[in-house]
């Protein structure tokens, strides 16, 4: 057995969720536009509803839109007694304008088709609210070093996190995952064009951050 199938081995053993990594830069920026007076957030492609509970400590208004059934209805029954948070099963797409403060896709944007999704996005944003992408890329030869480094970090949070080993994936992580198409380049040109002055940067974990703010 190679080394990669070994750690491939190991990590199935301690699973854990590499979007969870990023709840912290998620809320931060959340909590900077609830302070300057937003109140609606959405999550894009919300999954089984991990990231919901958190938003609903800084909004009023949490809405999470999920096109998948399973996923959808888990994440729905998580919720049903909230008052808070709301579970749309449908694609994103025909959003009210200005409808929202706080707009966030955390391994979803991949999904979907880029362009139209991020002018989708600006649309239904209001002033001075804010995009925040956690998002998935192809892999280039300008990742590598990411790649390598989180290659070996993995397995040590796995552990930490989950140390006793388990012979099935977690329900909070059973949402349905894609590979990505698009380079982090290919990305950050298109975004670049759509909205103007965004801000992406690479990150561990095989994940890529990127922060836009409407103009007010």
């Amino acid at each position: 057995m190679g080394v990669l199938e070994s750690i491939a081995r190991f990590n199935a053993a301690h699973p854990w969720s590499h979007n969870e990594a990023y709840t912290g830069l998620v809320l931060r920026h959340a909590r900077t536009v609830r302070r300057l007076g937003g109140s609606a957030a959405v999550d894009v492609g919300c999954g089984t509803g991990n990231l919901l509970a958190p938003l609903s400590s800084v909004f009023p208004q949490v809405i999470g839109i999920e096109p998948d059934d399973r996923a959808a209805l888990i994440a729905a029954r998580r919720f049903e007694a909230s008052d808070t948070v709301r579970v749309d099963h449908r694609a994103f797409g025909g959003e009210a304008a200005h409808g929202y403060d706080f707009i966030v896709f955390v391994a979803s944007l991949h999904h979907m088709p880029l362009r139209a999704t991020l002018q989708e996005a600006m649309f239904a944003l209001r002033p001075g609210g804010r995009i925040v992408i956690i998002g998935l890329s192809r892999e280039t030869a300008d990742d590598r070093l990411h790649s390598s480094i989180s290659l070996l970090l993995n397995p040590v949070i796995g552990f930490v996190r989950n140390p006793r080993r388990t012979a099935a994936v977690p329900l909070h992580m059973s949402a349905p995952t894609a590979s990505a198409s698009e380079s982090f380049d290919e990305i950050r040109k298109i975004a670049a064009e759509v909205l103007p002055g965004i801000r992406m940067r690479r990150r561990l974990f095989w994940r890529y951050s990127a922060v836009w703010t409407t103009p007010v």
